[in-house]
């Protein structure tokens, strides 16, 4: 049985799009973008901040302007063995 009401093919799920006054908030947060990679690069580069505002400074710049880097992890079992899977299956009595 279908929980909430499920989208018709080919209707959008949010045909009034995003709400007027987020999209303002957006413009306007945008609007500051040169602000605030300015203020950001003032404090990555200034010796008078303290090293863990400039390393925090610098990591947003590049997080900005590369991406963030790919992070992953590895889950292995003891001594770098594969995982066991076990999968059970619990079916609802009557």
């Amino acid at each position: 049985m279908p929980v909430g009401r499920p989208f018709k093919k080919g209707q959008s799920g949010n045909p009034g799009g995003t709400p007027k006054d987020l999209r303002e908030v957006i413009a306007l947060a945008r609007s500051h973008t040169v602000t605030a990679i300015e203020a950001l690069a003032e404090i990555a580069g200034s010796p008078a901040s303290p090293e863990s505002a400039r390393v925090s400074a610098a990591n947003a710049l590049l997080d900005r302007a590369w991406g963030k880097a790919k992070e992953t992890v590895e889950i292995s079992g003891q001594d770098g063995a594969p995982l066991g899977l076990v999968v059970t299956v619990v079916r609802p009595s009557e």
